[in-house]
Order: C-alpha cells, then structure tokens, then sequence
C-alpha cells in the first residue's frame, strides 16, 4: 500500500456529564470545575509518506489516545480482534482464498508452528497461540496494510519481545506495512519499527533499523525425561525413540528448545551416520530461530565426531528453509513413503511429503563436539 500524503487528523470527543448527587459530590472532594460536557482532542499529522516502510509503533499509556488516532487515521486496516469459530478449527477462519500450505506458511512465520494446534478452535488456545493466531490472519485479511490494537497486552513479556521480532521479520520477508498500537514501551527493540508516534507527546520518530537484542542460548545434553514437556508441541507423534540422544537448549536456565538424534542404520554407503528425530521449540519462544539454531549446533557436533548428519521432515516450512540454507543438501525430494518395518522409528510417514536432508555445514571442532556429546 502506497501511502502517498501524510495522514492527518483533528479529532475531537465529548460527552455530556449528567450532574447526579455523585458527580456533585465528587466535584466538592476534588476540587473540579463544574462542566456540562468532557472533552478531549488531538491534532495528529504523521509523515509516512515521506519514505518507503513497512513497520510502524503507536506507543504510550492508556488514555492518551492511541486506540481513537488508530482508527480515525487507519479506518478499514484497524484490527482490535476477529470473530472465531468456536467449533471450527482455526485454520477454517482464514480467508477461503487462501489454501492449507498458505495458512500453515503464514503461521509458522509468525512464530505459531503448532499443527496441533492449527487443529483447535481459537477459544481453547494459550494467550501466545491466540496472538499469533490473530496477527497471522490481520495480515491475511488486511494484506496491504494491518493495524494492530492492544499489541502484546494479553501476553507476558518475554512472548511479546520474540513475538515481535518473529512479526517484524514476515512484515519484512512480504514487503508489507504493519502498525503495531500499544502501551509497552519493552517491544519497541524486538519489533524494529522504522518509525514511532507517541500520542502522549505528540512526537513523530523515523528510525534507522537495527538489529533485536542478542538471544543467549545454552545448549547441553539432556535426559529422555526433558521429552514430557515438549511431546504435546510436535507436529507429528508425541513418542521418542528410547534409543535417541537428547539434547536441550536453554535461557537463563530454562529449557526452551528439544533435539533427539538416532544412529542411521540401513544404509551401508552412508558409514557412520546419525539422523534427526525429533525437534521441538515451546511455542512461546517460536519464530526466531531457537529450534534451528538447537538442530544445527548438534548437526555440527555430530560432523565433528565424524559423523554423517542426516534429516527428514514433512513441515513445509522446514523443507523451505533447509531448502534455501546453505548448510544442508537436499538429498530426497518431498515424496510420500511406505512405512515398511522400520524398527528404530514406528512413526515414519505414510501419507505426508517428506523431504530428505544432508548436513554439509561447518563441523564443530572436535575437542568442542566432545565436549558437548559428554555433556561437559
């Protein structure tokens, strides 16, 4: 959406004040002048015309305003929530227009990577997966331009900070414009707005990007026991392989990402060799890379033993990265396979497309992978 002019709006609001026996009395104990009507105005003028944008913040506390600048300036792409189906599944509120693998791409590039999740009615999920959800189909139905009201207020900090980055990142990817209106000052780092209206002041901000605020991760070898809080979360099957290494990446302490490995066997040509078995980030922490970069730490540990790191997946949105990243090979395109009597893995896919990876990335230094493999 080519925004060609700056938006401007005076905007005034006024109600009359029915002096009751309370309103009498309140005007007594705090000394306020007696009115018949309350009033409030704005004068806004914002800029965007004058540079090329797709992300913009309305920012400040609760009563100065955002939410009636918002919708007088932005009209039809203001979005404060959306009717749901409470018995459909969530995918069946999206646009008819728009097919499965398109809703499930648009989901997992906001950070909600949850097949059975996508399966559930609106009103049964956590505030995290219900605002994802929403973002996800603003920016299906409001595709030239989507303005958010209440952005990150039903979600703790720590959902919104990578919420943000995971939105602002599909804003971008898409070339769109997104308007995110909220009373957190804490996102303003993580969503990288190229410019910031605060009503309270009436100030308008153009910025240079930057980049989100590091993520620290720790990644250690961790027990089959971990599997418990993450099986409800895979796309597939909530089994693992008793067989599997496991290992674990954690913020400040707390697990937050899972990856289970199994020795490769049946493939004489491939020597020695390990493949992916399961991977699974907390939804609340999808969207920025947690789970990829878990996947390929502990790809680059098995390279580093001298080892073959293989991977297969049928989440669409796994094939497409792996497909664009220079670190794997593609070494089966998607096709369905036979399950066959695969005894190390009881859920191989029967009617999904698979695709098949190679790891041919950097090997982590031995010493480094040894290390790392022991759990030191």
């Amino acid at each position: 959406m080519q925004i060609t002019t700056a938006l401007k709006a005076d905007i005034k609001r006024q109600s009359d004040i029915i002096r009751s026996g309370r309103v009498l009395q309140l005007e007594g104990m705090f000394d306020v002048a007696p009115a018949e009507q309350s009033a409030l105005s704005w004068n806004v003028t914002l800029p965007v015309h004058e540079r090329d944008w797709n992300i913009g913040l309305i920012v400040g506390p609760s009563g100065c305003g955002k939410s009636t600048i918002a919708r007088e300036l932005f009209g039809d792409a203001y979005v404060h929530g959306f009717d749901w189906d409470e018995k459909k599944a969530l995918i069946d509120s999206f646009p008819d227009r728009m097919g499965v693998k398109d809703i499930t791409l648009l989901l997992s590039s906001v950070g909600f990577s949850s097949p059975p999740s996508w399966l559930r009615p609106f009103h049964v999920l956590s505030n995290g997966e219900q605002f994802r959800a929403t973002i996800a189909r603003a920016l299906a139905e409001k595709q030239q331009l989507a303005v958010i009201d209440e952005f990150t207020s039903v979600v703790d900090r720590t959902v919104a900070k990578i919420g943000s980055t995971a939105i602002a990142k599909t804003v971008r990817r898409n070339n769109g414009k997104f308007v995110a209106v909220s009373c957190h000052y804490d996102i303003q780092e993580w969503l990288d707005p190229d410019w910031i209206y605060e009503p309270a002041s009436n100030t308008f901000l153009w910025r240079s990007l930057r980049c989100r605020p590091p993520i620290e991760l720790e990644i250690s070898r961790i027990s089959h026991e971990a599997w418990s809080t993450f099986a409800p979360h895979h796309y597939l099957t909530s089994s693992l392989n008793t067989s599997a290494f496991c290992f674990g990446a954690f913020i400040d302490g707390q697990i937050v990402a899972f990856d289970a490995w199994l020795p490769f066997f049946g493939r004489l040509a491939y020597g020695k060799a390990r493949r992916g078995h399961r991977t699974v980030c907390l939804p609340d922490y999808q969207g920025v890379g947690i789970g990829n970069a878990l996947f390929e730490t502990v790809s680059a540990m098995w390279r580093g033993l001298g080892y073959r790191a293989f991977s297969g997946t049928g989440h669409p949105a796994e094939i497409a990265k792996r497909k664009k990243s220079q670190n794997w090979k593609m070494t089966s395109a998607p096709s369905r396979h036979a399950r066959g009597n695969h005894s190390m893995d009881k859920t191989r896919a029967t009617n999904r497309l698979v695709a098949s990876f190679e790891h041919i990335g950097k090997p982590m230094p031995h010493e480094q992978a040894q290390a790392l493999f022991n759990g030191r």
